[in-house]
């Protein structure tokens, strides 16, 4: 029985979505949280129409078999799909590596796909308690957080990424999200600026990143600053 997965789009190819690898990333439909700099917003509803089913996303990348390494899902939230470990077997069965866009919304569900994934990247937008007032969702935050330790704890390759919303500068959160992270085990982080970036006249938000950078770049085995 082929996986029930709503699939939202397709790329074809991606050297950028899978650290070293050329993957194919697919786009799946449906978030719970609205974020207001959400950079794929299409994809936030569950009733959107579907893109195309799993038998012909099956026949694409039979197609693509040595000349793809891997296969990233995204979306929208990935874990939101009931059929996604299904989905990742039957990847996996095809020979390609398996790699996860995820924000954290569904620990439970993001711990069942782990030994099926061979590469994460989890978005960590801010300290629990600031997560309501970006995600318009209660309780979001310890959701993030506790698949944040579940990652952590798995043998996945991963990597952790804070979108740099314009929030963040303010009242030392930023600095003091990075710490949190550190002090929680996270090796690998990335900071995201937003495309196209808040304005920033003064050029006081640049020079914090600096600042941080020099300040937390030997805490972290990988720090780095992602631009649009």
């Amino acid at each position: 029985m082929s996986p029930t997965i709503h699939i939202g789009g397709l790329q074809a190819f991606s050297s950028i979505d899978y650290p070293g690898e050329l993957a194919a990333v697919v786009f799946l439909q449906g978030c719970p949280w609205r974020c207001g700099y959400c950079h794929n917003p299409e994809l936030q509803s569950r009733q959107a129409e579907v893109y195309m089913d799993w038998p012909q996303l099956e026949a694409f990348l039979q197609q693509r078999r040595g000349l793809l390494d891997a296969v990233v899902f995204s979306g929208g939230e990935p874990t939101l799909q009931p059929s996604l470990v299904q989905a990742l077997q039957s990847i996996q069965a095809m020979g390609f590596k398996t790699g996860l866009h995820s924000a954290g919304c569904y620990p439970e569900r993001l711990a069942a796909a782990l030994p099926h994934l061979n590469w994460v990247g989890l978005d960590i937008k801010a300290l629990p308690q600031d997560y309501p007032a970006l995600t318009t969702t209660p309780r979001s935050g310890k959701a993030a957080w506790v698949s944040l330790q579940l990652l952590l704890a798995s043998p996945s390759a991963h990597e952790i990424r804070i979108t740099l919303d314009p929030s963040l500068f303010e009242q030392e959160r930023l600095p003091r999200l990075l710490q949190a992270l550190h002090q929680a085990g996270v090796n690998n982080l990335a900071l995201q600026q937003l495309n196209p970036p808040p304005a920033d006249p003064q050029g006081q938000q640049k020079a914090q990143l600096q600042r941080l950078l020099n300040d937390f770049s030997g805490q972290f085995s990988q720090l780095i600053l992602r631009g649009p």
